[in-house]
């Protein structure tokens, strides 16, 4: 296709849909042009920034016509911001959206009958998260400031309050750069390696409890900063239940580092879901909304329909959160996570929960050529792997296990409707699907899948 777009040109274009990150997709003598931050149904003047041989980038210089599904009570940052993507449509039609693109991955990549039969949406689109990390940095004047990395790069981009985060992170956040401020802590520089203060990192449990880590270049701020920083906060936010030093001297941009040290309080927070408790450590996987993920797991639950007596095999299993919420008396629960951290938090939860739960820390692919893992037979298989899937192999073993279903929890369609493909040549049907929003305003979706043997 010959390119007759023309760059740094303004041209009137209609979006006429949306993709998954939020970028508006228009045409111009039959070329797709990407228009960051507009809404299916506006006509905007668009100034080209980017041609290639296929397709074109726009910059949204002025909204001529607005969509009916455009709002404005959003995030005014989101164009910079690098979190969400659909702060300026309705949450109707983000969410007519996301069942589409999952409806889409099915039938475009997996060349699946399989149509999602409901979409779970959030009961509301705001505040939802229960963590959040700031980045750190020095402003002009060398003041500590923070926020969150633009799109595509590490630049900060200063943020006040971020609407999908609880206000009181904001809050916390700010005392903690007033606090460090006063006390001459200075900012990390990825750059140069210097600058002690990294980054802001906070947890929070559906009691409101909130977990304060300072990640550091460094093994302390001081001890006259840590003592004023414990005090200043603990004065301030009594929510706060335990303030903790993460050490982080790797190069770049890696947030954690492998050293905790507690400055004050608890080192943990606890959580419930599904019934159950849950040890949540500061650097163990958790979803970040309870209140959707407890929705997701109750379909996860309904799939797999265990009885007593049954083993269940839960793989990629973190802190053991899906396969213990699913589990009930005289099941057996087997899962597989290669972060020893995780383990020891999975064995911990299952305790505390009385569920009689075995974990092996391996690498899902090793786990399941190990005989610690084939020697038993599972009835449910339970997977909940990264976003790059289980893959073709690992999707094979799988299903050589012979269980009587599969419940496939995914967040990301593409990679799901791949490994479906895989799962239907040996021998699983995808019998059905939902989708859950655990993750309104982002690109971001989960999707539940259920697997039976033919």
């Amino acid at each position: 296709m010959t390119a007759s777009l023309i760059k740094n040109k303004t041209y009137t274009l209609k979006i006429e849909s949306l993709c998954g990150n939020g970028n508006g997709i228009a045409k111009h003598d039959g070329m797709v042009v990407f228009v960051p931050c507009t809404a299916e149904g506006d006509v905007v003047e668009a100034k080209i920034i980017k041609v290639t041989k296929n397709y074109a980038v726009g910059k949204c210089e002025r909204i001529v016509t607005p969509s009916p599904e455009r709002t404005y009570d959003g995030c005014p940052l989101m164009a910079k911001c690098g979190g969400c993507s659909f702060q300026h449509i309705s949450y109707e039609a983000e969410c007519a959206i996301k069942r589409d693109m999952i409806n889409d991955s099915f039938e475009r990549i997996g060349g699946l009958p399989l149509r999602i039969s409901e979409f779970v949406a959030a009961p509301d689109d705001r505040r939802y998260r229960n963590k959040a990390m700031y980045p750190v940095a020095s402003d002009r004047d060398g003041k500590l400031t923070s926020g969150f990395y633009a799109r595509m790069s590490h630049r900060i981009v200063q943020h006040e309050d971020c609407l999908i985060g609880p206000e009181i992170f904001s809050k916390i956040k700010d005392s903690v750069l007033d606090i460090l401020s006063q006390c001459a802590v200075s900012a990390y520089d990825e750059e140069s390696g210097k600058g002690i203060l990294r980054c802001i990192y906070m947890r929070k449990n559906s009691k409101n409890e909130v977990l304060l880590t300072v990640i550091a270049n460094s093994r302390s701020l001081g001890d006259a900063a840590e003592v004023r920083l414990c005090e200043y906060i603990r004065e301030k936010h009594p929510e706060v239940t335990g303030i903790l030093l993460n050490v982080n001297k790797k190069s770049g941009n890696s947030l954690l580092g492998d050293t905790w040290r507690t400055l004050w309080g608890d080192d943990v927070l606890y959580d419930t879901l599904c019934g159950k408790k849950f040890r949540i450590a500061p650097a163990a996987f958790y979803q970040v909304n309870r209140d959707q993920a407890e929705k997701l797991y109750y379909k996860a639950k309904e799939y797999a329909n265990i009885s007593a007596g049954d083993v269940v095999f839960d793989l990629y299993c973190g802190t053991g959160t899906i396969g213990i919420a699913l589990s009930e008396p005289g099941v057996k629960l087997v899962g597989v996570e290669i972060s020893p951290d995780a383990v020891r938090d999975a064995c911990e939860n299952a305790k505390i929960n009385d569920v009689d739960g075995e974990f092996i820390c391996l690498d899902a692919d090793e786990a399941l050529n190990s005989p610690r893992l084939c020697d038993k037979k599972p009835d449910v298989i339970v997977i909940d792997p990264p976003r790059k899937g289980c893959g073709a192999d690992a999707a094979r073993k799988i299903s050589s296990f012979g269980a009587k279903r599969i419940v496939y929890i995914s967040c990301d369609p593409h990679t799901l409707a791949r490994d479906l493909v895989t799962f239907a040549e040996c021998g699983y049907t995808a019998e059905k699907a939902a989708g859950v929003d655990l993750f309104p305003r982002t690109g971001h979706v989960e999707c539940c899948v259920l697997l039976c043997r033919t």
